[in-house]
């Protein structure tokens, strides 16, 4: 798989912005055939840090149903990956400079 291919994109929440803040820890969607190293070697070619730690989970899809005026339409949104990667001590990436 190519490193390009690995990160899909960061997530932006609240949870997310206080695990920053606190133990430089980032969260992105990946791939969901991307493994541990794969996704280590694409955080630190793409944003030139130091990676100690990789953590994944396969979020499960959920059922989603809507009542419209044509009627009852139920539908799933998909499962995907997330990985939350441990960078070194003093390293930081700069998600909102794009």
């Amino acid at each position: 798989m190519k490193l390009a291919d690995v990160l899909v994109k960061p997530v932006i929440t609240e949870k997310v912005n206080g695990q920053i803040e606190d133990s430089g820890r980032y969260t992105f969607v990946v791939d969901r055939k991307a493994n541990k190293l794969e996704i280590k070697n694409a955080v630190e070619e793409f944003y030139g840090v130091k990676v100690e730690d990789v953590n994944t989970m396969v979020v499960p899809g959920k059922n989603k149903t809507r009542y419209t005026k044509a009627g009852y339409i139920q539908g799933m949104k998909p499962a995907y990956k997330k990985a939350v990667v441990t960078l070194a001590e003093g390293d930081t990436i700069d998600l909102f400079s794009i």
